[in-house]
């Protein structure tokens, strides 16, 4: 049985572009030493996966499947965290760029603001680890709903990803201290509403899943 290998994927832009809103700082540890931790632990712990399943060792293959579970998840939601962000005062950032996205939300929340309001008050009501998502809902109805995910966890069930924000301290600490408000208030500066668009209307060929 042959072994799929990671790699930390590229960032669409230079870590210091979406400064002053998230720091080159943040950037540089969040990508580069956070990001590839999981990578290279996900590729360590299904190696040994593929180990135990070849001799038959039931009972490494059950332990191993929390390490697969959290560095799986944490490629996986930072892959889509890097990519539905932009450079504040791009074009990607313009809530235009999204016009059926917008209309849906509007009819899911009555207004952008009241949506906004919503996420932000579900993000910064997470106790400990984890993510918030915007996601379209899998089946017929196809309707957005607000998601929130602990540790690594990322989004199943069928649910498409249109956005999420990383609620982890790395995401934030370096920078704004305590102050996860001001870090939630910030990050809409630097939403990328293209991607979210492409996603919300399955234009997008991001694989959400390992």
């Amino acid at each position: 049985m042959s072994v799929t290998t990671f790699t930390l994927p590229a960032l669409p832009y230079a870590y210091d572009a979406l400064e002053p809103h998230i720091s080159a700082q943040i950037m540089e540890l969040h990508h580069g030493k956070h990001h590839q931790a999981y990578v290279t632990n996900l590729n360590k712990a299904l190696e040994s996966h593929v180990a135990a399943i070849a001799t038959g060792d039931v009972a490494a293959q059950i332990a191993l499947q929390q390490a697969i579970k959290f560095n799986g998840g944490g490629h996986i939601n930072h892959s889509l965290f890097w990519k539905n962000l932009a450079p504040a005062g791009t074009d990607e950032t313009k809530l235009e760029q999204a016009k059926e996205l917008s209309a849906a939300i509007e009819r899911t929340w009555g207004s952008f603001n009241a949506f906004k309001n919503a996420f932000s008050t579900a993000l910064l009501g997470l106790q400990g680890s984890g993510w918030g998502w915007l996601t379209r809902e899998a089946g017929n109805g196809a309707g957005l709903r607000i998601v929130m995910t602990k540790d690594q966890d990322p989004v199943v069930g069928g649910d498409v990803p249109i956005f999420g924000v990383d609620m982890w301290e790395h995401a934030y600490y370096p920078q704004y201290l305590n102050g996860k408000a001001a870090y939630v208030e910030n990050i809409w500066n630097v939403i990328n509403w293209k991607t979210a668009e492409d996603r919300f209307l399955g234009r997008s060929e991001e694989r959400t899943k390992l």
